[in-house]
């Protein structure tokens, strides 16, 4: 089984902390996290993924189907096809293992994907987190024995 993933959050995943919206989608963040942590591949897809789920049923629509969350999902694709020496689709699927999230913590805190995270709302909060060197992630954290 995989974990359904859109583009900006393959990077998002970098430095989830337990923060988020809400304490349900905060647990259900976690618990998507506990997944990649286990091995589970991320499935690339389009659109609102299993981190929005807990918001989709929301009476406001939540800002997952906003044009600029759609355009920050293409640019992190680009941004990791790029770093990965791969172009990535929707489809592909993505195996976010020690080896590969360093790289791609080790990109994110030299700005390689600050293009894919322009107008986000926890955009300093993750570079907060970023340049503490990734403390109190909760995704496979490598840089600590």
């Amino acid at each position: 089984m995989s974990v359904k993933l859109r583009g900006h959050h393959s990077l998002c995943v970098l430095t989830f902390i337990g923060h988020g919206y809400s304490p349900a989608f905060s647990k259900n963040y976690e618990a998507v996290v506990k997944r990649l942590n286990a091995g589970e591949a991320a499935l690339l897809v389009e659109g609102p993924d299993e981190i929005c789920a807990v918001l989709i049923n929301e009476e406001e629509q939540p800002h997952c189907f906003n044009c600029s969350v759609v355009e920050r999902d293409k640019a992190a694709v680009t941004l990791i096809s790029r770093l990965l020496g791969t172009e990535l689709r929707v489809g592909d699927e993505l195996v976010l293992s020690s080896h590969l999230v360093t790289k791609m913590r080790k990109a994110y805190a030299e700005g390689v994907f600050k293009t894919a995270c322009q107008n986000c709302e926890w955009v300093e909060f993750c570079d907060e987190i970023s340049s503490s060197g990734f403390q109190k992630v909760h995704l496979h954290n490598p840089m600590k024995p």
